[in-house]
């Protein structure tokens, strides 16, 4: 008999987040996998059979203006799920799952949890600790978060495996030709920008970013002015306010979200990859931007050191005069900038969405057999 799947989609939306891309992948990719014998989507209370269309999906009112289809046909038996392995890839399971697997991505909310609202730590500590104590099978996104995940969950290291994620094939070296339409939009020129990609949020050490770039001196800000793109996040205010007042001086711009099909684009035209975030649970936009063959500067924390190989520079955030000091010579140092593209190829290279899901299947299988 075959392998039997359900996943969660709950982590599918318009605008994707890093967990988003990851639960796309996994429909997208689970589809195609010879083993599977029946694979089913799962989302609030009920089954549905067309997720992709979560990501077009707009108010009821908004649909009947604009005519769309319905965005999901759903059912709500439960026994439609019986003899499958639930998959649960952002944190949580329904509550009628016994034996499951949940993805872990990082434990910031237990970690910082002053870097998060209080309404969502309530809803975390509500059903995170009950999916924990229903789930079979825990899969992490980097070795550095199984460990912590084993020790501040008190798990059996048997039932953790870490499963990197992946980096599509749109993210890849582009030529200065297919660059200049696309960047023109947005007033930039290849080479002309540093870019970070990341969600507006304390942790994220954005302000810790605006403070070192405002240092650099003026002639290197004026060349490579810094692009912020990603969702605005929580505690923002003080940074969005330090961006504006940089806005106007000319080195710095925030370019909100940006979409799926041009976000590659703005990776590979960049002369430099900003990731200062001191807690992830694999960091996926530094590999992106390294596979796009763009060197790479990010925190010496957490995971990155691993996810990022030998390949990005590291930094110390709060240090904000060695931060800007590294700023500037990953910038200007055509050796190590020559060294970190050529090894920032060959690291990200290891990473495919394919070998994601696949390790992923192994998961399952493993607790297969035991339902």
């Amino acid at each position: 008999m075959g392998l039997k799947v359900a996943l969660s989609v709950e982590a599918l939306s318009p605008r994707l987040s890093g967990i988003g891309r990851y639960n796309l992948e996994l429909v997208r990719r689970l589809r195609e996998e010879p083993g599977l014998e029946a694979l089913r989507f799962y989302r609030g209370t009920q089954w549905i059979e067309a997720p992709e269309r979560l990501l077009m999906e707009t108010s009821p009112a908004a649909r009947r203006w604009l005519r769309l289809p319905r965005p999901l046909r759903v059912a709500r038996d439960r026994r439609v799920g019986r003899g499958h392995v639930f998959h649960g890839p952002n944190y949580f399971l329904p509550d009628w799952v016994e034996g499951g697997v949940v993805t872990v991505h990082d434990l910031s909310i237990l970690r910082f949890p002053e870097t998060h609202p209080e309404e969502r730590r309530r809803y975390f500590e509500r059903r995170f600790a009950d999916s924990l104590a229903r789930t079979a099978h825990v899969v992490t996104d980097s070795e550095t978060m199984r460990r912590e995940a084993v020790e501040t969950l008190s798990l059996d290291p048997e039932r953790v495996t870490a499963v990197p994620l992946g980096v599509d094939a749109r993210f890849h070296p582009r030529s200065r030709e297919e660059l200049a339409g696309p960047l023109a939009r947005h007033g930039l020129s290849t080479d002309g920008y540093a870019l970070c990609v990341s969600t507006v949020e304390p942790r994220k050490r954005i302000a810790e970013l605006l403070l070192a770039w405002e240092r650099l001196p003026a002639s290197v800000r004026s060349r490579w002015p810094l692009m912020v793109t990603g969702g605005e996040g929580w505690l923002s205010d003080a940074v969005r306010a330090a961006m504006e007042r940089g806005a106007r001086e000319g080195w710095v711009r925030y370019l909100g979200y940006v979409p799926e099909e041009e976000l590659p684009l703005l990776y590979a035209g960049a002369a430099l990859f900003v990731y200062p975030s001191i807690y992830e649970g694999f960091g996926l936009p530094p590999v992106e931007a390294m596979a796009s063959g763009v060197p790479a500067l990010v925190a010496n924390a957490s995971c990155l050191p691993e996810v990022t190989g030998a390949a990005a520079m590291l930094v110390e955030p709060e240090d904000i005069a060695g931060f800007s000091a590294a700023i500037e010579q990953a910038l200007t140092d055509a050796a190590w900038r020559a060294k970190a593209t050529a090894t920032g190829l060959e690291v990200a290279s290891a990473y495919g969405w394919d070998r994601c899901v696949r390790e992923t299947v192994r998961v399952y299988e493993a607790v297969a057999a035991n339902l």
